[in-house]
């Protein structure tokens, strides 16, 4: 390969890196043209596979800042799964054609600037599709929604009820009768005790008119 097609295909290369939310390093050792064509197609549109030169790879991983997360995979001949649309699909499309063809070894990759091994990869693989967690997120939220709501709807109704014992429990109290009573042992200032008569006291040192 020329220089300046090395020079060119490490600028692409660099580029895909950068432009990708993800890319999945392969080995595809024993794995026929015809079985290469065949999973590109199982990837679809979620991502791209291209057959790569560990050399140019190794710079353009250097570019693209990835140097500590991928160059040690870059062992043998090697194949990228450039990850263009939802990164659970790409996931998905590699481990089945993999268990298919157990020639294409996964070695593991990098997620938003971040290294993944094979077994971080076969568990996103095993995730539910991005359409269906974003249709159950709004599923959810939506139930949140519609409970708060009637909950809201609610409280009207509450408070008036709340207003309406408290007004009838102060109207029965304004209407009770208060009640009159006398401190026991007390004898009302009017009334005398039965068997009693008001006599004044005789006061000391009188005598009574009639004695002598």
């Amino acid at each position: 390969m020329a220089n300046a097609e090395k020079v060119a295909a490490v600028a692409e290369l660099t580029e895909r890196f950068k432009d990708s939310s993800g890319a999945v390093l392969t080995e595809y050792r024993g794995l026929t043209v015809a079985q290469l064509a065949e999973l590109r197609r199982s990837l679809g549109g979620n991502a791209t596979f291209a057959v790569v030169k560990n050399t140019l790879t190794k710079i353009a991983v250097s570019e693209a800042g990835l140097s500590d997360q991928l160059s040690s995979m870059l062992v043998g001949p090697s194949a990228i799964a450039f990850v263009d649309g939802d990164v659970v699909e790409a996931a998905k499309g590699l481990r089945d054609f993999a268990k298919a063809n157990p020639l294409l070894v996964i070695k593991g990759g990098v997620l938003d600037g971040k290294a993944i091994s094979p077994t971080e990869i076969i568990k996103l693989a095993d995730l539910e599709p991005r359409e269906v967690l974003l249709a159950k997120l709004a599923g959810a939220m939506k139930a949140s929604l519609a409970g708060a709501a009637a909950t809201f709807n609610a409280l009207p109704v509450q408070m008036a009820q709340l207003a309406e014992a408290l007004r009838a429990k102060l109207e029965a109290a304004e209407g009770a009768p208060a009640s009159e009573t006398t401190p026991a042992g007390e004898t009302p200032a009017d009334e005398t005790p039965a068997g009693e008569t008001e006599t004044p006291a005789a006061e000391a040192g009188d005598t009574p008119a009639d004695e002598t």
